[in-house]
């Protein structure tokens, strides 16, 4: 294997395949990126047997065909190294991959290709197209809900739903919940197919989507969820388990509502958010007509209070919430107002940006 490019032709694709390989590895084999270079197409390939990225980039000078399993981090810090605008050579020679540039030389340890794993797709079962746009819509407005490390592994990723009408993204760590639907026409699709993407495989999809206008196909089999948009291919494997029934946690009844300028609500809970207890974060929203107090206290007997003009015509109530739970929601939606809805003092909040009707958040209340 032999060929030549410059830095930059490279730098992008190798720095997100090397985004897939985990520090620490039970394979050594998993800690290196799997390189192949044929018909002037140099392609890499990173796994770390959950979830696998393979670019392909074409108009590479391949002098030599063949392919070799590389150091990802050495070989992406040595590129990241090198100067901007320069050519670089990359060829196997015996044992060991030796990369050139200019007067540097440098000469990497590999490890046989047959070791290296492939992380097969299946067949897929529902495949859609959609617009790069909607797509990054889905994981922007859904993907902070998601739990970390919960013993109930079924949270720790994302629900993808697919109906004929729509493609929806809900995310829940069990004291929030994020919603954000758009529609879209799925040929092929009876029922709901529903399934469930791991954290690391929504993560790394979030970094692979960039600006291009070209669309994203999915394809969903019985255990993996393959993601092509232009020269990336990510396929990530599902959960296995069964997603909570979102709708039923959605608040259908609720009585008291009301409506804020957003970056204004955002501004005050990040001050009062300042004060509040470390570990459980609590703060009490007092309403009153067109006025919201918003009250954070802590062990040290420190107290913060801010009052917040709001649209409000409701009976007086006091209500406790997780104030990073709030934030993480004001900072994703996008309208100038938000508009919040409760039944009473112990009942889930809704929260939603009025005139869109693509996307919803639900808080569990704290106990005050």
């Amino acid at each position: 294997m032999k060929f030549t490019t410059d830095r930059e032709s490279l730098l992008r694709p190798l720095q997100l395949v090397t985004g897939v390989v985990e520090r620490r590895q039970t394979l050594p084999v998993l800690s290196n990126l799997l390189v192949r270079a044929a018909d002037g197409v140099v392609s890499m390939t990173g796994t770390d047997l959950e979830v696998q990225l393979v670019a392909s980039v074409d108009g590479i000078d391949v002098e030599q065909e063949g392919s070799a399993t590389i150091p990802a981090r050495k070989l992406a810090d040595i590129w990241r190294s090198l100067d901007e605008g320069a050519q670089v050579s990359v060829a196997l020679e015996g044992s060991r991959t030796i990369v050139r540039s200019g007067r540097s030389r440098f000469a990497l340890a590999t490890l046989p290709v047959d070791e290296f794993p492939d992380v097969a797709s299946q067949d897929a079962d529902v495949s859609v197209s959609i617009p790069l746009a909607d797509l990054q819509r889905l994981l922007d407005k859904t993907s902070f809900a998601m739990a970390q490390q919960d013993v109930r592994y079924f949270l720790n990723g994302m629900l993808l739903e697919i109906t004929s009408a729509h493609v929806r993204a809900v995310a829940t760590d069990g004291h929030r919940m994020a919603m954000c639907t758009v529609e879209q026409n799925v040929t092929g699709v009876v029922d709901r197919v529903q399934v469930i993407v791991p954290r690391k495989g929504v993560i790394e999809l979030g970094r692979l989507l960039n600006d291009s206008s070209a669309d994203v196909e999915l394809s969903l089999g019985r255990n993996h969820l393959t993601v092509k948009q232009d020269a990336y291919t990510l396929t990530t494997k599902l959960v296995d388990g069964k997603f909570p029934d979102y709708e039923t946690v959605i608040p259908r009844e609720a009585g008291q509502t009301l409506v804020g300028d957003r970056e204004t609500l955002r501004q005050a809970f990040q001050r009062a958010a300042i004060l509040s207890n470390e570990k459980y974060r609590c703060v009490r929203l007092s309403l009153e007509a067109d006025q919201m107090k918003i009250e954070a206290n802590n062990p040290e007997q420190e107290e913060a209070e801010e009052i917040v003009a709001i649209e409000y015509d409701g009976d007086s109530l006091e209500i406790g919430f997780n104030v990073a739970y709030l934030q993480d929601v004001l900072g994703v939606i996008e309208t100038e107002s938000v508009r919040l809805s409760v039944a009473d003092a112990n009942s889930s909040a809704l929260i939603e940006a009025p005139g869109v009707d693509d996307s919803l958040y639900v808080v569990m209340p704290m106990r005050l």
